[in-house]
């Protein structure tokens, strides 16, 4: 009986499974079938090259089967043994190597995957003075590993999932099963297995899927950091890891985790809490500072000493339009060049710092085309936006300064107070998985007011936060 695609299992004849793997791989020049004699009988290694590793073959599965069949069993490298067609082809497509063997439908599975991956080492944008350097790389299960290093719980749990049609990722959802939310990881759970997308090549595509698309603000904190997310699954949150992606998603998250920082518990809390407030301040003066700017010209300028109106006024003498388009024509350069500094190599990308903001900005001034004053307001504007810890967010607070400005500009102080109230409304509808996203300020828990704007020392957290509706509150001495 011939074997065709739709077959379930193999059979115990070597030649019809050797016929069914080469069909079914029959476009793959790297797909390789190696004759490997077992003790006198006719057997097989089946294997994809450019993704094993030669010398794990050869010295960790070729010798065990000089010994014999059932050390091949007691081999390191040694995973299952089956006869199911989908596992086979999972398991040769992740870079195991199979050995088919005479009169018998049973396959034998072996790790041989190339040890490819960059080392270890501190994500560039989630930099820290002081604590851990770790940060995740590309394979799920060093990830995987980074996080059970420091969690040494039975309690941890990890569960598996297969997105894209085509690419097959691999994406585990890590949680401690005595403390998260049931009703969290349930919800997480479904909206992965209703993914429907043929490939995913980063955790932004699983993100779209599991977060509201309605808003510019992030409701699930990415991070590269393996102490970050431990600290987050501890608290009673779940994270979301894929296959050959350097983060991880975890939810839920509210608007105040974005400004948290590992600096935050690694120095004293004073410090701690001051850092912190001035992330929130910076997150004010991204959004606030330009439009502030446009209103006090156009429509507010009494509520400025005499002296700053004659220095602003004086400034502005010679541009020839309204403060609003000087304002959006310096964001959108400064968009650019921030742009063309990240895609840029480290070198030439600090070139284009030093040009964009000396030589054009002293340029625009001298010609006319910018006031001093707003190159100032821009550079402050900039600098603050870089206080965040999470890029995601940065992202989107320098988003949110664009209407401010056009509301500024058409309504003056008016206009910006009916935007923050419409933003702070927002705020406080907005949820993730459940929670609120603006808690504990929106839900008027004054308790929990221990680590969002300030950061309480770490003996007066003797309960886990109430945003993660963690099953265990409390934590134990």
């Amino acid at each position: 009986m011939k074997m065709n695609k739709d077959s379930d299992v193999f059979t115990d004849k070597l030649e019809e499974n050797l016929f069914f793997l080469r069909e079914h791989f029959v476009h793959s020049e790297d797909f390789i079938l190696d004759y490997a004699p077992l003790q006198n009988e006719e057997a097989y290694l089946v294997y994809i090259e450019t993704i094993v590793d030669k010398k794990t073959i050869e010295e960790r599965i070729i010798k065990p089967m000089n010994i014999g069949s059932m050390e091949m069993k007691l081999a390191e490298t040694f995973i299952l043994e089956t006869n199911s067609v989908k596992e086979i082809t999972k398991r040769l497509l992740e870079g195991s190597c199979v050995l088919v063997r005479h009169r018998t439908d049973l396959l034998l599975v072996f790790d041989a995957k190339s040890p490819t991956s960059r080392n270890i080492k501190e994500p560039e944008t989630e930099g820290v003075i002081r604590g851990s350097h770790e940060g995740f790389i590309e394979p799920l299960s060093t990830n995987i590993a980074l996080i059970r290093k420091r969690v040494h719980n039975q309690n941890i749990k990890i569960k598996y999932f297969t997105i894209g049609f085509e690419s097959n990722t691999k994406v585990a959802i890590i949680y401690l099963d005595h403390i998260a939310n049931s009703k969290i990881v349930q919800t997480l759970e479904e909206k992965l297995s209703q993914i429907n997308i043929d490939y995913v090549l980063a955790p932004g595509h699983i993100e779209e899927f599991l977060s509201s698309n309605m808003t510019i603000f992030p409701t699930m904190l990415s991070t590269e950091r393996s102490d970050r997310t431990v600290a987050n699954i501890l608290d009673g949150r779940v994270a979301v890891i894929a296959d050959n992606s350097p983060s991880a998603l975890i939810v839920p998250a509210t608007f105040f985790t974005f400004f948290q920082s590992p600096d935050d518990y690694n120095s004293r809390p004073q410090f701690g809490s001051f850092i912190r407030f001035l992330r929130l301040v910076g997150f004010l003066i991204t959004v606030m500072l330009p439009a502030l700017y446009i209103a006090i010209v156009s429509f507010h300028y009494e509520i400025l000493p005499t002296e700053i109106i004659f220095s602003i006024k004086s400034s502005l003498e010679y541009v020839p339009y309204p403060p609003l388009i000087e304002a959006l024509a310096m964001q959108i350069t400064l968009e650019i060049l921030r742009e063309a500094a990240i895609r840029l190599p480290s070198r030439i990308a600090q070139t284009i710092g030093v040009v964009g903001g000396l030589v054009i900005g002293t340029a625009v001034v001298e010609a006319n085309l910018v006031s001093n004053t707003m190159i100032i307001v821009v550079a402050i504007t900039a600098i603050s936006s870089f206080m965040i810890p999470i890029t995601e967010m940065g992202s989107s607070i320098r988003m949110l300064g664009f209407p401010f400005m056009l509301m500024a500009a058409m309504f003056g102080f008016i206009g910006m107070s009916f935007l923050a109230m419409f933003v702070l409304i927002h705020l406080c509808k907005l949820e993730s998985f459940g929670t609120p996203y603006f808690s504990p300020l929106s839900t008027l828990q004054f308790s929990e007011l221990k680590d969002t704007l300030i950061r309480v020392p770490l003996p007066f957290f003797k309960k886990r936060p109430r945003d993660t509706q963690p099953k265990q509150r409390n934590k134990k001495s």
